[in-house]
Parts: structure tokens; C-alpha cells; sequence
């Protein structure tokens, strides 16, 4: 797989940032199909970087409703959290 197969943007939350800041975690937001091998492979590909973990959520979207009353729903995702080799970098902004 292809890394724009793999990953789908950076999640920049003050919870994500936290992490990566003390932890060296970062947080991305991944195609559904995508497993933890390849989401490690294209990390790696595209940032130059040594992953050692790799945990993946599946969120499920949720029930709203528009201006009008109209019942919808938001996307389900899949979100990856990295952890980093000691050292190890990503400059995102």
C-alpha cells in the first residue's frame, strides 16, 4: 500500500499535542481498511522516522439532526496513535 493509501490527515488536538510533546506520540487519521503494519510502514516512509507502536481506534458516527429536523449522520473513521523511537521527530507545523 501507498501512504496516501494508508494515512488521511494529522489529528492537531490539544490532546494530541500533549502527547506528542511528552510522549513522542502523534496522532493521524487512517483509511478504514488500513492495518497496523502498513500504517507503521507509511509513517515511517514519509517522515524518516522509527515507529515502535502502533494503536488504532474505530469510531462510529454519530446520530444528528439539521436545522430543518432532517435525522443525518456523521462519518465513521479509524484513528492511529504512533508512538515514536526515543529521539524521534515529526515537524508537522
Amino acid at each position: 500500500m501507498n501512504a496516501d493509501q494508508v494515512l488521511k490527515t494529522v489529528v492537531l488536538t490539544e490532546k494530541s499535542n500533549r502527547l506528542s510533546a511528552e510522549l513522542g506520540q502523534y496522532t493521524f487519521e487512517v483509511f478504514k481498511n488500513a492495518n497496523k503494519h502498513a500504517i507503521a510502514e507509511a509513517v515511517e516512509k514519509t517522515f524518516k522516522v522509527t515507529v515502535r507502536r502502533v494503536n488504532t481506534l474505530n469510531y462510529q458516527g454519530k446520530n444528528k439532526r439539521g436545522r430543518s429536523g432532517q435525522p443525518s449522520m456523521t462519518s465513521d473513521y479509524k484513528k492511529a496513535i504512533v508512538t515514536l523511537k526515543a529521539g524521534d521527530k515529526i515537524e508537522l507545523v
